[in-house]
């Protein structure tokens, strides 16, 4: 990680995507280092007036190159009606938070990593899919991968993919 010298509070010149190019994580390897250690997703869902932000316990995998997430919870309720009005989200991820002490205001910072995209949230509706969805969720959680899941709690449970279509990994 780079250490921050700036000392002024003022803000730097936009450049196009990341601003701090310097703190950008492209490494593929890194990046899913960083989501990996992550323990809680952060969906951004539209609602008319605003950002409707919900935290959520996730799984996910990689597969030739595209990122899902997976996320569980209730049949019912604001998240998935906004979901249904329209799928297109934003979400957030970060870890490894360190206050960095400074001899004045502006000479503090802050180390973190995190994760910033978008994609397309959708129900799973295959008892297959919503199985290997809460599979990979409480794979993520722990160090077990054989998880057996009663078929009523199954049927009863909703189950989200997140299809990942951007994401970016920073880090300071």
């Amino acid at each position: 990680m780079q250490e921050n010298t700036r000392r002024d509070c003022g803000s730097e010149q936009e450049s196009p995507g990341m601003r701090r190019k310097d703190r950008e994580i492209t490494d593929r390897k890194h990046m899913l280092e960083v989501l990996e250690g992550c323990d809680c997703c952060r969906i951004g869902l539209s609602d008319g007036d605003g950002v409707y932000i919900v935290p959520l316990n996730f799984g996910y995998e990689e597969q030739d190159g595209r990122l899902t997430l997976y996320f569980h919870g209730a049949q019912e309720g604001k998240k998935l009606e906004l979901m249904a009005e329209n799928p297109s989200v934003g979400f957030e991820l970060d870890r490894k938070h360190e206050l960095v002490e400074g001899a004045e205001a502006c000479a503090y910072s802050y180390r973190y990593q995190s994760i910033i995209g978008k994609g397309r949230l959708e129900s799973v509706d295959s008892f297959g899919e919503k199985v290997r969805g809460l599979t990979l969720i409480l794979s993520h959680y722990s160090d077990r991968r054989d998880w057996t899941f009663p078929e009523a709690m199954v049927e009863r449970t909703a189950v989200l993919r997140l299809t990942v279509t951007e994401w970016t990994c920073k880090e300071h």
